[in-house]
């Protein structure tokens, strides 16, 4: 699988970033059922990593694996959480992760604080610094006034964030959300985005499955693709979306004459020889007086088809890029045959 990559800026010159978790070959079955078939993952310090996949694709099985849950078969290769093998220590991997499941830790029988000094206890910490921290928690994550209210009264929202809350008692560098948004409404999966996003800026990793693929596309630095037990492909969002076909660049005009120019020039003049030979032909709309080239919506080729408008003379009233969204890349890979919608951004 291709390797994560960050900004280093600064890290010296061909030096790569610490990577948060590795995994070469991973894998685990249920007696003849094999659920993970080789998994390689590669995710750097202070990153957002989504891991997405169909229902059943084994996004829960790696995140339980890599919390040390459950264990990962025999077979597997070699395993690594902050830094540490996870079969040889899975007491230092415990100790440099925190985990929020699908399902809320809260117990909402007792009061806000007191589930966060519940899990004060449970990191040993002193009464007097669980204290502090539980304070802190609360805090930052704005639930101070409800502290003092049983758990059970809170919103799906409010019992999100203090379930986050819980898990930072620790103070973990690694942390893994499994689809730590769903059920929530508009406004608090928003809210919870902002925190994961303050989390990655104080240098926390961040592994994420979600349901949500904008949520991947809006956090993740990085995303993989999980069908069938294997990583089906793995990169940035953009770059996932380069691998579906289907992009475009629409041209549209006012000026029917200044159309039907255009027309004639995309017919007779070849683009970029790179451009024509990757993505030939076009398409005309002579109602909507539009002209649609085949485009990745790539940099490069947004400027070859630039360079070509300039050098035909030719001033388009309206340009849109469309581009495959995370919808077509999802299908694409996992088989689903559901006709997904297509993003776009307009240049006027």
């Amino acid at each position: 699988m291709p390797s994560s990559v960050m900004p280093t800026s600064s890290l010296g010159a061909g030096q790569e970033p610490p990577v948060a978790v590795s995994t070469i070959g991973l894998r685990k079955s249920y007696g003849d059922k094999l659920v993970l078939d080789g998994i390689d993952l590669r995710i750097p310090t202070g990153t957002v990593f989504a891991l997405l996949g169909p229902n059943g694709a084994g996004k829960t099985t790696v995140v339980k694996i890599l919390s040390t849950l459950i264990t990962a078969d025999a077979a597997s290769g070699d395993i690594r959480v902050g830094g540490h093998d996870l079969a040889a220590d899975p007491q230092a991997v415990r100790a440099a992760i925190g985990v929020t499941g699908q399902f809320s830790a809260v117990d909402g029988l007792i009061t806000g604080e007191e589930n966060m000094l519940l899990m004060a206890d449970l990191h040993h910490l002193s009464k007097r610094e669980g204290r502090r921290t539980a304070a802190e928690l609360l805090e930052r994550f704005d639930l101070v006034e409800a502290a003092s209210r049983p758990a059970s009264t809170y919103s799906g929202g409010m019992k999100r964030r203090l379930d986050i809350a819980m898990t930072l008692v620790g103070n973990p560098r690694i942390i893994f959300l499994d689809e730590p948004t769903t059920g929530l409404d508009p406004r608090s999966r928003h809210n919870m985005w902002q925190i994961i996003r303050e989390l990655v800026s104080g240098g926390v990793t961040v592994f994420l499955t979600t349901q949500y693929l904008d949520e991947a596309d809006e956090l993740a630095d990085r995303i993989a693709v999980l069908n069938d037990g294997k990583i089906a492909a793995e990169g940035t969002a953009d770059e996932l979306k380069r691998l579906i076909p289907g992009g475009h660049i629409r041209l549209r005009f006012d000026d029917p004459s200044a159309y039907q120019s255009a027309a004639v020039a995309l017919r007779e003049v070849t683009l970029t020889q790179a451009l024509s030979a990757a993505r030939p032909g076009g398409a005309f709309n002579d109602d909507a007086l539009s002209l649609q080239i085949p485009s990745d919506g790539s940099q490069r080729e947004l400027r070859s088809i630039l360079d070509w408008l300039d050098a035909a003379g030719i001033e388009a009233d309206e340009l849109t890029v469309h581009t495959p969204d995370l919808d077509d890349v999802f299908f694409a890979l996992t088989g689903d045959t559901t006709v997904p919608h297509q993003s776009k951004e307009t240049v006027r």
